[in-house]
């Protein structure tokens, strides 16, 4: 995709934010309750569809107004049912996507102001309220959907619907398990990030020197390292439990003693306090995994493989006794969910390359010998892989498939209750859409009910 095109996308931004010094003559060619949709809004996204498909439809810009006109909508109807997002939400998903860009740019926090002609911070400032009605939207919609279920003959009648003929091919899939365990750091490591981020925190306290520039310098947490180290404001349970415990008993300004956490070691200073939520920036510096450790895990690790091969021990015994527990499949016996459908059945090719190649040449039930991997954050895992199932590749079936099918006829119910949702909510609300649109998107019609518009 275009760079510049997925950066607004990314950013959910209106194409005169997006681009920066270009000049955009904007104007309103919808509105949905107190809603506006703006032509730099429309032409946006029919830039980052024409740049993934290439050659678009006639109507295309119509189907773009449909679902801008939908989104609106739904944000409407948030905010007159008080539907709210937390701030904590807000500034969390800004800094989440500014961190991938950043990352797509190497770290440089130079290049990314120069490109954009403003600071991160300004940057997220204009950006604040298009993400929070997002977020509006998604919290609409899946307060519209919750509860909505099918039952077993509902499944059988969606299957039974579809023609012999259309029914989906499905590729081999697998089950595949792990046991994931992350090395100890010996005490001596521990001792060295200890002292570190002591004399650190008398650098700041003592000589007066300036917290965010040493994060910028010291801190493993590259993310926040990027912004001296600044974590904005959140509220109770964002943080694990020892970090929250400490930066809670700080008054404003105060740096704490070095404190332990599953990250590593942190100093925190309290910047600010509004009610429950605390605006806080650390330091993190976490214990370098040695050699030394390295082999002493992987020792570890052929030695619960055995147990398993002698059958001492079952698979999910093992997760349990010696697993990571952080790890998603730790929480369902081991086995790996797939992200993109939530349950435990992956194409081959949508697996991690590593576990890819390691499951392609072994049988059902048989374990992997321990691999290392490295997770998003830069940290050392060791695996053990157990191959559970694989199916062979088939035309879809009632009773092999019954979850994909239960998936795909949940989903059309929701759709066709979204679509009676907006038809009845379109009576209630005031809706404008631009003449020239009225005449190019005879689709759109439905919008405005045969009501009088002004």
């Amino acid at each position: 995709m275009n760079f510049r095109l997925w950066i607004s996308a990314l950013l959910l931004m209106t194409t005169a934010s997006a681009f920066g010094q270009q000049e955009v003559l904007d104007k309103v060619i919808a509105k949905v309750g107190s809603e506006y949709v703006l032509l730099s809004e429309l032409e946006e996204q029919f830039a980052l569809l024409k740049d993934q498909q290439g050659t678009l439809p006639p109507t295309a810009r119509c189907f773009i107004l449909d679902n801008l006109l939908t989104n609106k909508l739904l944000i409407n109807q948030a905010k007159l049912d008080s539907v709210e997002v937390a701030d904590e939400e807000v500034e969390a998903q800004l800094n989440a996507r500014i961190d991938q860009i950043l990352e797509y740019m190497g770290g440089d926090i130079r290049q990314f102001e120069e490109y954009y002609g403003q600071t991160i911070n300004e940057v997220k400032e204009n950006f604040r309220d298009d993400l929070r009605n997002k977020l509006l939207a998604e919290r609409m919609n899946q307060t519209i959907m919750s509860g909505i279920t099918v039952t077993p003959s509902e499944v059988k009648a969606f299957f039974h619907n579809i023609p012999k003929d259309s029914l989906p091919y499905f590729n081999s899939e697998v089950e595949v398990g792990e046991l994931v365990v992350k090395p100890e750091v010996s005490e001596a490591e521990k001792q060295k990030a200890i002292a570190k981020l002591e004399k650190l925190r008398e650098r700041i306290v003592e000589g007066g020197e300036d917290f965010a520039e040493l994060a910028k310098t010291f801190s493993d947490d590259f993310a926040s390292a990027r912004i001296g180290g600044d974590l904005g404001w959140t509220k109770r349970g964002k943080f694990v439990p020892e970090f929250e415990a400490a930066a809670y008993k700080l008054e404003e300004g105060e740096i704490s003693p070095v404190v332990e956490t599953e990250f590593g070691f942190h100093i925190i200073q309290l910047l600010g306090r509004r009610g429950n939520s605390i605006h806080t920036r650390h330091i993190l510096v976490k214990p370098e995994i040695t050699d030394e450790d390295i082999e002493r895990t992987r020792a570890k690790m052929d030695s619960i493989r055995q147990m398993l091969v002698d059958g001492t021990m079952t698979f999910s015994e093992a997760v349990k006794k010696f697993g990571y527990e952080d790890v998603q499949s730790y929480h369902n016996d081991g086995k790996m969910i797939n992200p993109a459908t939530g349950n435990t059945y992956f194409e081959i090719a949508d697996l991690e390359p590593d576990v890819y190649f390691t499951i392609d040449t072994m049988e059902v039930g048989e374990y992997s010998n321990p691999f290392t991997f490295t997770d998003p954050r830069g940290e050392v895992f060791f695996r053990i892989v157990q191959l559970q199932s694989r199916s062979e590749p088939h035309r879809a079936s009632l009773e092999r498939d019954y979850s994909k099918i239960q998936t795909a006829a949940i989903e059309q119910k929701k759709m066709t209750y979204l679509q009676e949702w907006i038809k009845s909510k379109i009576d209630e609300t005031y809706v404008y859409i631009d003449d020239r649109f009225k005449l190019q998107c005879p689709q759109l019609s439905y919008w405005l009910r045969d009501k009088t518009k002004p």
